[in-house]
């Protein structure tokens, strides 16, 4: 039968109302079948978390908004002991991709300073280490644990109270000025840095801290290297990893200055850093018995028997003193490490990244020094010297040659 002779068939007729449902259901169905082709798929609902699921960026041990990164768990001669028996993990720093700048002139110039500043507050003025303090502030400029700019990474933190990702921030040490001939050479080394230059001896860091010291993450992240008095540290697991630095740098600098301003403002807790008045210990201290020996920074030997249990002696003792220390307190711990009438001389410095591990002083040592104390001997009176800069009252001490107000 032919298709004409079956549509006047009486077949067709009397099953006409089938055929016009079955014509109908055909038509729904062809039309969720294009629907299904052109919408996206809805994702299926995630099972829980697993357990054994990395933590997220915020959620790292020191991430960008800890607080209370700063202190110390051990005194400075069982800090340098644990620090030394950590060894470098296998695979060392890594190698850190050149950092690619984006942003206008102002956010270049602002940059430039906030790393300049950094490097020599924190690492002097070596070209090395101030060169490793600046691959790490740029890691972070590109981590998703910290803040996106590099100004922000910088003083991160430093409006708070304890919150201070770099020490200098929040020390005092903004109050200090530094040599125009350094300020040049560190703002040509942060050009260099932001225009790709890479630090491969710290790699992929996103941490460090001094080898007499030992916050409570540095056992929780991997030791990655060593460049002079400072140990630098990554996250393990994917995020202590070149692919977690995926944050694009946009540029949006923050003013200096005014963070410079905020952060100096903050009421901050005297003991937030350890220093001469806090623990009444010498950083380092060089004596008879350890004048030759090559490895000078493990701080205070043991008191003699009969001495006063924070007096190491006759010798060179160096330690950290604070802008926020009292000047009368900073002289009374002075005379506990230099007691009797023998040769001993204390220096202090504000800055941890200064402090040096044998004599003499050097040159820029000297420059950066902020107290000096020489007991009386053989007729001479006692030699007191404040950086009047930090210290507003040198509470009966003079000034420091070329450091007065």
């Amino acid at each position: 039968m032919s298709e004409m002779e079956f549509l006047h068939s009486p077949r067709f007729r009397e099953n006409m109302p089938l055929y016009g449902v079955l014509a109908i259901l055909v038509l729904a169905f062809a039309t969720l079948a294009v629907a299904g082709a052109r919408e996206p798929q809805q994702p299926v609902e995630a099972p829980d978390t697993p357990l054994d699921t990395p933590l997220t960026a915020e959620r790292l041990p020191a991430s960008g908004e800890e607080e209370g990164l700063l202190q110390s768990e051990l005194d400075p001669t069982d800090a340098v002991a644990r620090n030394a028996a950590v060894e470098i993990v296998e695979g060392g720093p890594g190698a850190a991709s050149p950092f690619a700048f984006a942003g206008n002139s102002a956010d270049r110039a602002r940059a430039r300073d906030c790393l300049a500043l950094a490097a020599m507050a924190e690492a002097g003025y070596g070209a090395v280490d101030q060169r490793a303090v600046m691959q790490v502030i740029l890691n972070r400029a590109r981590h998703p644990a910290f803040a996106n700019t590099v100004c922000g990474v910088v003083f991160q933190g430093s409006h708070r109270p304890t919150g201070c990702q770099f020490s200098f921030t929040c020390d005092g040490s903004l109050a200090r000025t530094y040599p125009d001939a350094q300020w040049r050479l560190a703002r040509e080394r942060a050009d260099e840095a932001l225009g790709g230059r890479v630090e491969p001896l710290v790699g992929d860091a996103t941490h460090y801290h001094a080898n007499y010291v030992f916050p409570w993450w540095s056992d929780q992240l991997d030791k990655i290297a060593v460049v002079g008095p400072h140990l630098f540290f990554r996250w393990r697991g994917f995020w202590g990893t070149g692919k977690a630095m995926s944050v694009r740098y946009r540029g949006g600098e923050p003013d200096p200055m005014a963070l410079r301003t905020t952060a100096q403002e903050v009421d901050r807790p005297a003991d937030l850093l350890p220093s001469l008045v806090g623990d009444s210990k010498a950083v380092r201290s060089i004596t008879a018995q350890t004048a030759g020996v090559t490895d000078t920074s493990s701080a205070t030997p043991a008191p003699q028997p009969g001495s006063a249990p924070s007096s190491p002696g006759p010798g060179a003792h160096f330690v950290l003193v604070s802008a926020a220390d009292d000047p009368a307190a900073i002289i009374e711990r002075a005379r506990t490490l230099c007691p009797g009438t023998r040769f001993c001389q204390v220096y202090g410095w504000s800055d941890a990244g200064a402090i040096p591990t044998e004599l003499p002083l050097s040159g820029e040592a000297r420059r950066q020094l902020r107290f000096s104390y020489l007991p009386a001997r053989s007729g001479n009176p006692e030699a007191i010297y404040f950086d009047c800069r930090l210290f507003a009252d040198a509470a009966g001490g003079r000034c420091l040659p070329n450091a007065r107000p």
